[in-house]
């Protein structure tokens, strides 16, 4: 086997590790701000892509594509690819490495060139992971602004908790879909929220960790919520809501 066919398949195994990263809805990876000052230095000192010739019969695709939620999902094949999300897949050959670096390949789906080929454009991975905040900021809007007063899964009507006189804080960031589906879920809820992001404000990144250290745990994912004092690392909904509810309570006695 040849040097180059372990570097192929490497670039697929890390692909395929990023799209799985994306797809976790809990907590969010955080990443250090020397990682992302490494990441920002590769991409201005990457090499350009060579052209990519993409037709419906391009062998070894590894096709990702962002839903209207902001969840990321994979096909093989071009005709596999959602409506919803054709005019922007970012393409990987697998049996090639250019386009797994600090550099992609993203084609629109959506239209092709008199030729039979696909548009395809070169973005790099802030370019793209900012597509995927977007896309996750523009649904949590709405529902985050509509009085749904939705129960946590598995809960019954009437058991969501009540507007609350103390502030909930979600410490996170913007490329964190986590994060933003714990701001919208308290907000469906009518608790009060703060959204407060640890890579643009180090005042935030401070206040967080000294919370942590006060509580006695250790961080490593976001979001980062603090319940009146009480201290939740990632985002699942029946932990929130006792948190909620077990603060109300407090503030009633």
């Amino acid at each position: 086997m040849t040097a180059h066919w372990f570097r192929a398949r490497f670039g697929l195994v890390a692909a395929l590790l990023a799209v799985l990263m994306l797809a976790f809805s809990f907590g969010c990876k955080r990443r250090p701000a020397d990682d992302l000052s490494l990441a920002a230095e590769e991409e201005k000192t990457a090499q350009p892509l060579p052209k990519l010739a993409l037709t419906d019969d391009t062998a070894d695709l590894l096709l990702t594509w962002i839903d209207a939620r902001g969840d990321a999902h994979t096909s093989h094949k071009t005709a596999d690819v959602a409506p919803e999300g054709r005019e922007r897949v970012r393409v990987v050959v697998t049996t090639r490495e250019e386009g797994t670096g600090a550099l992609f390949y993203v084609a629109n789906l959506s239209s092709k060139n008199p030729d039979g080929t696909y548009p395809v454009s070169t973005v790099s991975r802030t370019e793209w992971d900012a597509l995927i905040a977007e896309r996750r900021q523009a649904f949590a809007a709405p529902a985050a602004s509509a009085d749904l007063g939705d129960p946590a899964p598995g809960t019954k009507k009437g058991a969501q908790a009540h507007p609350t006189s103390f502030t909930v804080i979600v410490y996170g960031a913007a490329w964190c879909g986590a994060c933003h589906e714990a701001v919208a879920y308290l907000k469906r809820r009518k608790v009060p929220v703060i959204e407060k992001d640890i890579e643009q404000d180090p005042a935030a990144q401070s206040e967080m960790q000294a919370k942590l250290a006060r509580a006695g745990v250790h961080g490593g994912s976001i979001p980062v919520i603090d319940v009146r004092g009480k201290i939740l690392i990632g985002f699942e909904p029946h932990a929130l809501d006792a948190a909620v509810r077990g603060a109300s309570a407090a503030v009633t006695l």
